[in-house]
């Protein structure tokens, strides 16, 4: 995936080389045996108008990214990373590598996920619920997952259907005999969960006590999608019983990534969760 490396070359923008140094880099496919559903292997489409947010418009072929610490430095978790997008594209660098780096540098295993889009939503979850399976057969002490907007909606899902098996033929090979059930959730201005009768929790997320905790970031004038997302999933979580912590902030509006406004608050409120988690 030489197109990665070009991206990985912009955070630097944002982190110091020193900090870029200290991972272990590496790009692989998460379906080597091919991808549920078919269709022709492809590299990812990059769109060059997007250079900013780092955008792919198109994944066939899903992949995780790691951003590995030195072993003196780990802390032997791993969280998946889930760039939002609306489920049409991938916010990869604002969303996913510069997150990645944020996590890596406080000790975790970090991968970044190329899920399928555009408007995959099944092959979306299969690749999600892949991606854990993966993560965890490398022996992470806890594999949780984060995500932003539409990468918000995917990890809720994972956390909320990793009882269904989400691609026939399940198990593939000894991985998948490996639980897809995330330790933990992060949530930052979540979309598409208010999807039932009058902005009710959305129909295919079922919240029981078992549901892994959730730390959950949104804002009230995020009114497509964080705005009535984050209330509706705080409801669901404390009527089941389910552990959440919920910051819901009255101005934030949507897809600050870690660079501005609230996207500078979150990431101090979610370090302290984690540290609950141990």
């Amino acid at each position: 995936m030489r197109r990665i490396a070009l991206f990985l070359f912009s955070c630097s923008l944002f982190y110091s080389t020193q900090s870029m140094a200290q991972f272990i880099n590496k790009t692989a496919e998460i379906w080597p045996k091919g991808v549920p559903g078919g269709g022709e292997k492809k590299e990812h489409t990059w769109d060059p108008r997007r250079k900013d947010d780092g955008a792919i418009t198109q994944v066939t072929t899903p992949t995780l990214e790691a951003f590995v610490p030195e072993a003196s430095k780990s802390n032997g978790k791993a969280v998946i990373v889930c760039p939002g997008g609306a489920y049409a594209m991938l916010a990869y660098l604002k969303e996913g590598q510069e997150v990645a780096m944020w996590l890596a540098n406080q000790g975790y295993n970090a991968y970044v996920l190329a899920y399928r889009v555009p408007n995959n939503r099944l092959g979306a979850l299969q690749d999600v619920q892949r991606a854990i399976r993966i993560v965890r057969s490398k022996g992470a002490k806890q594999v949780g997952v984060i995500g932003f907007s539409a990468g918000a909606s995917l990890s809720c899902r994972a956390c909320t259907r990793w009882g269904e098996p989400a691609y026939e033929g399940n198990p593939k090979d000894k991985i998948d005999t490996l639980s897809c059930r995330p330790d933990f959730g992060i949530l930052i201005y979540p979309a598409y969960l208010d999807e039932g009768e009058n902005h009710t929790l959305t129909p295919e997320l079922t919240v029981t006590k078992d549901t892994p905790p959730m730390f959950v970031f949104g804002t009230e004038d995020d009114v497509r999608y964080s705005g009535p997302s984050t209330p509706v999933i705080m409801d669901a979580m404390q009527r089941a019983g389910a552990p959440v912590e919920v910051h819901y902030l009255v101005k934030g509006g949507h897809g600050y990534g870690m660079r501005r406004g609230a996207g500078l608050i979150w990431p101090a409120l979610a370090e302290q969760w984690l540290k609950t988690l141990e």
